[in-house]
């Protein structure tokens, strides 16, 4: 089932058993968040993001610059790169992740990121080993707002995958030696499989719309592209960092899709068998 709000927008969907999206905004520009990843950065060493309100005041605040050109893998295989572990945390390339900066070490880290290129690395802390994961995201800071007891707020943006190779300092911050990593190009045409993925996601937004009588809608930003639909898929998946970090490590973009399509489809059986009960219920009365 989904939460919705006064609005009647879609504040989570289920997925299967427990797989959920996260959706929030206005009927003109809804959008998908990660409100459930800030709440447990809230656990660490951040706080969640604020209203879509007081963040229209941040941006006012806000302090810009020109986006530097990431460096693809070929030109630098392999660098030093801050590293932010985070639970429940997965980052993907071309998502938003806004965080709330207050432990010290992490606005140190903030502070000497904001004076080079306004990159580090998020990975997600695998709490069962205690360890962070091998493989993360770049994030790129995009807009901050320095706080008057120096914490931060920061917006960032998903760039490029890396995998840790090794830590080359723990204090005090993680800083690791990453070399980029890239989906191999693809042996077939994968706008089919895309259109599936599409198709599916619509047929679980319909069903949750009836379920529920509230009216939602896919953010027309959404995208098209086979790799990038598969990040915006996975990037929304909801309390599942473990199936989320799956997703970020494989290297072939048809495989993620094709376990998008397995996620997509019984969250779909679930909701359609959820919508016959209701009908069948409401016939009975």
């Amino acid at each position: 089932m989904g939460n919705w709000n006064k609005n009647g927008l879609c504040t989570q969907l289920s997925l299967g058993s427990s797989l959920d999206l996260i959706q929030t905004g206005t009927l003109n520009e809804l959008i998908f968040t990660r409100d459930w990843q800030e709440r447990a950065c809230s656990k660490r060493c951040v706080a969640p993001a604020q209203s879509s309100a007081e963040w229209a005041t941040v941006e006012k605040l806000a302090i810009f610059t020109p986006r530097i050109p990431m460096a693809s893998s070929s030109s630098i295989a392999v660098r030093e790169l801050p590293i932010f572990p985070l639970p429940e945390v997965v980052l993907f390339p071309g998502r938003p992740l806004p965080l709330h900066v207050f432990e010290f070490r992490y606005r140190i880290m903030m502070n000497t990121v904001l004076e080079s290129d306004r990159r580090f690395g998020v990975v997600m802390w695998d709490q069962a080993q205690g360890k962070p994961a091998a493989v993360g995201c770049c994030a790129e800071i995009i807009q901050f707002q320095r706080l008057p007891d120096d914490r931060m707020k920061i917006r960032t943006l998903g760039q490029q995958r890396f995998r840790v190779l090794e830590y080359v300092r723990e204090k005090p911050y993680r800083v690791g030696l990453v070399e980029w990593i890239e989906d191999h190009p693809p042996e077939q045409n994968l706008k089919p499989l895309a259109e599936d993925v599409s198709q599916l996601l619509q047929d679980v937004v319909r069903l949750s719309a009836k379920l529920t009588g509230e009216p939602i809608e896919l953010p027309d930003t959404m995208p098209q592209l086979p790799l990038e639909l598969s990040y915006w898929i996975a990037s929304n998946l909801y309390g599942v960092a473990e199936e989320q970090q799956a997703l970020l490590e494989i290297q072939e973009t048809a495989t993620r899709l094709e376990r998008e399509v397995e996620i997509l489809t019984s969250t779909r059986n679930h909701l359609a068998a959820r919508t016959v009960l209701k009908d069948t219920l409401n016939d009975t009365l």
